[in-house]
């Protein structure tokens, strides 16, 4: 659908059409994005999102269709000619090798344009360049050595470097704390400004509305509505749009008030405020002065102690990289500890395994679903399995038809989508695999889920779900330790919320939570 306005389109495209197998990703999307704009793309995960990202900069070549960038035809499948007509795409997993120098990374992206440079040239054409974008970042440093909010920047960096008019950003948001956002949104209107047609891939409408100038939704594939300006819609009628909830299909502007309240918190507005409830005394985790002394990408833990107790969501906020990925690594096992002790349901396991600790009723939800939660080339009933294979003895018999049957039953309980239990783990939509990670975790025997992260990079249909099913396991007795960047959604499901700061818990806070104390608490700031 195109909008109504007389600019220009910095990229327009005509029944764009592509398709995996038997699974259609874009079905004939016709739309056109106006020069010079920040136009968000909305839509629950599968919907064709990062499909259409992916086609715009020359990634996927789609079965059907034509595209243009400022009236220039482009050539499908093909990277270089997306990026010669002015199309760079930030993927959400960042791509610059983490061993480069920010210098190095952000030259590497010239295809070797330049020729014979000196490094101390190097490094001041670098510093000039990030320089003019307004980035204080040392061109000395390496990418791993970056916050990832500078990796992220640099990532923007290189991408600009090649002249881009078209900027897509895949899930920008998805990997900054919340105090970090609204920089990158500052950067991205400073590049409107200049000039640079921003393509905005989102979930969180309150993101849309904080930043964008357009918003269009995808829906099983199709688009749906836009791209329609902002002040002509509100955040109600969107939701609506990305669930499918009434009539309101193949519109490019508000008529009217929507008849239901989005499935997210917007702005604030919570659906449900958590409120200070009666427990179990039943504590099924306590940790005692616990302490780490193997120093990995995060801070050591230094005397962590905090109690969890049957019935209750105990909510862990912080900036990223102050221990928080520690503490998960340390309830399985993966760093020991080196003073301290972990009671697990009454039992000590300070010393146990992973599959003792499981056998308790750990569960776990990690941070990265795809690396550290899936086996992405091996099959959903093999990834389903492991809850039960981690605690068969070392001789038991494993019976695969008997495992692919009950995984489909279980797959199938929790509304996971896909073809078969053979298929791979890595052909799933994000919101599809973090359902398989909670259809093995979240079973009748958990007594403590740990869930990092675990709405990150989804929907708001999704993210809905996985707050359902964390409420639903604290009802029925489960303890819950929630870890998210995301303070809207600590807020709005815990019980208690603990922040932590360098590796230490600085702050403990109950109903009503105060966003502006625990900010400050985050950052250590008195203010």
């Amino acid at each position: 659908m195109a909008t109504s306005s007389s600019r220009p389109s910095a990229l327009s495209c005509r029944n764009i059409r592509v398709a995996f197998g038997e699974v259609t990703a874009l079905a004939g999307i016709s739309v056109d994005f106006p020069t010079g704009g920040i136009h968000a793309v909305v839509g629950q995960n599968g919907a064709g999102k990062t499909t259409f990202a992916r086609v715009a900069a020359g990634l996927v070549k789609p079965d059907a269709g034509e595209l243009s960038i400022n009236g220039r035809n482009l050539r499908f499948g093909s990277v270089a000619s997306a990026r010669k007509a002015g199309v760079e795409l930030v993927h959400q997993n960042f791509a610059l090798p983490p061993s480069f120098t920010v210098a190095e990374a952000i030259e590497f992206s010239l295809d070797g344009e330049i020729g014979l440079f000196s490094r101390r040239q190097l490094l001041e054409r670098c510093r000039e360049y990030l320089n003019s974008l307004g980035m204080d970042i040392d061109p000395r440093r390496r990418i791993r050595e970056l916050p990832i909010e500078l990796q992220q920047a640099v990532e923007i960096a290189r991408a600009l470097v090649t002249k881009a008019t078209v900027l897509i950003l895949d899930e920008p948001t998805a990997v900054l704390p919340p105090t970090s956002i609204e920089s990158l949104f500052d950067r991205i209107r400073t590049l409107r400004d200049n000039g640079v047609t921003v393509i905005l891939i989102l979930h969180k409408i309150r993101e849309v509305w904080a930043v964008a100038d357009t918003v269009s939704v995808l829906r099983n594939s199709r688009l749906v509505a836009g791209p329609i300006a902002r002040e002509e819609t509100d955040p109600d009628r969107i939701g609506n749009l990305i669930m499918g909830v009434g009539n309101h299909d193949s519109i490019s502007h508000n008529n009217g008030k929507s008849p239901t309240r989005a499935a997210e918190p917007l702005s604030g507005a919570r659906r449900e405020t958590a409120t200070a409830q009666p427990v179990s005394l039943d504590t099924v985790l306590e940790m005692k002065e616990v302490c780490t002394s193997v120093r990995t990408d995060e801070p050591c833990l230094n005397r962590i102690s905090f109690e969890v107790r049957s019935g209750e969501i105990v909510g862990i906020a912080g900036v990223e990289g102050n221990g928080q990925l520690t503490l998960v690594q340390v309830l399985s096992d993966f760093v020991a500890v080196s003073s301290g002790e972990i009671d697990l349901c009454g039992a000590q396991v300070t010393g146990l395994d992973l599959a003792h600790r499981r056998s308790q009723g750990l569960r776990i939800i990690p941070f990265d679903r795809n690396r550290e939660g899936l086996s992405l080339t091996s099959e959903l009933w093999k990834n389903w399995s492991v809850r039960d294979l981690v605690l068969r003895p070392p001789l038991g018999l494993v019976n695969p038809s008997k495992l692919r049957a009950r995984c489909a039953e279980s797959l199938a309980e929790w509304g996971v989508r896909y073809n078969s239990t053979t298929q791979n783990a890595g052909s799933l939509s994000g919101g599809n695999a973090q359902k398989l990670i909670l259809a093995r975790e979240v079973d009748n025997t958990a007594r403590l889920i740990v869930a990092a992260q675990p709405t990150r990079g989804l929907d708001i249909g999704a993210t809905a779900f996985v707050w359902s099913t964390m409420r639903k396991a604290r009802k029925r007795g489960c303890g819950v330790l929630l870890i998210s960047s995301d303070l809207d959604e600590l807020f709005d499901i815990s019980q208690r919320v603990l922040v932590m700061l360098s590796g230490r818990i600085v702050s403990e806070f109950a109903p009503p939570f105060d966003i502006a104390k625990t900010g400050r608490a985050m950052t250590g700031s008195r203010n």
